[in-house]
């Protein structure tokens, strides 16, 4: 365990040498400051909304950003080292596969926790100092909801830059991947659903098809809101989501589930992987 300590801390001591930490944390709580207060501006007003309009809102923009910034982090954590001739190095030292990938992973998901935690934890602070009429009460919690489901979809997504950074020889070619990925799951898969509801005409089973959002990690982290704040008014396909039936709890371990699984994946493709 301490071998897999050490390999984390290298990682984090790299992350905030180039000042990434602090950039991240600026970007979450600018996003979620200013969503907060210009998120009615299409309706003819400024200012604070209620917390669960601006909650499910944040998560709805949260779902592009979180994801791109964990792919983009760690894409290249194994095959650019490998490009730059460090990887042979560090396995020459007393440590095993599964060692160092597990402290790489380790870090760049402290990086990203830190960075979630500081940068919504900051705009959470900020809202309940200027919002009157959100009390603390209600927005420790809900914040604290978002903050938790934000660093699993994070870790999900550096799980799944690991296992294309194992799949590859170069690092355009992780890059490219990475940015394949992000749509597939940001973009084209409610796309797809969309579009197969329209070429059905809505004939499919009402009680089936809002569990295909759970083969989506963005959507069970969406999910996971549309429960909290079950009074908020949705549109689209989240207002399809409604009619599925699981609890918080459920829908925290379906993330658990997708973390896990690009992880062991992972492992398995470094330990066959010739260097």
């Amino acid at each position: 365990m301490s071998i897999i300590l050490a390999v984390c801390q290298k990682e984090l001591k790299d992350g905030l040498r180039n000042r990434w930490l602090l950039g991240v944390s600026l970007i979450f709580a600018l996003l979620a400051v200013g969503l907060a207060y210009f998120g009615a501006a299409a309706s003819g007003r400024v200012g604070f909304t209620s917390l669960s309009t601006t909650v499910v809102s944040l998560a709805s923009l949260a779902v592009f950003i979180i994801p791109l910034i964990a792919l983009m982090l760690a894409y290249d954590s194994l095959v650019g080292e490998e490009e730059n001739g460090t990887l042979l190095l560090l396995l020459s030292y007393p440590l095993a596969r599964w060692q160092l990938l597990l402290g790489k992973l380790m870090g760049h998901g402290t990086l990203l926790a830190l960075a979630t935690l500081l940068g919504f934890g900051a705009a959470a602070v900020i809202l309940g100092l200027l919002n009157d009429s959100v009390s603390w009460a209600e927005l420790l919690p809900a914040f604290g909801l978002f903050i938790l489901s934000a660093i699993l979809l994070g870790w999900i997504f550096i799980a799944f830059s690991y296992l294309i950074s194992t799949s590859v020889q170069e690092k355009s070619k992780a890059a490219g991947l990475a940015l394949v990925l992000w749509f597939l799951f940001v973009l084209a898969f409610d796309l797809g659903l969309l579009g197969l509801l329209v070429a059905t005409e809505g004939d499919l089973d009402a009680q089936l098809f809002p569990y295909l959002l759970l083969l989506n990690p963005t959507d069970i982290f969406r999910l996971i809101h549309i429960s909290y704040f079950a009074e908020e008014q949705l549109s689209g396909l989240m207002a399809i989501a409604q009619h599925v039936r699981l609890g918080t709890v459920a829908l925290f371990a379906a993330l658990v589930f997708w973390l896990v699984v690009p992880v062991l994946l992972a492992l398995w493709r470094f330990n066959r992987r010739k260097i």
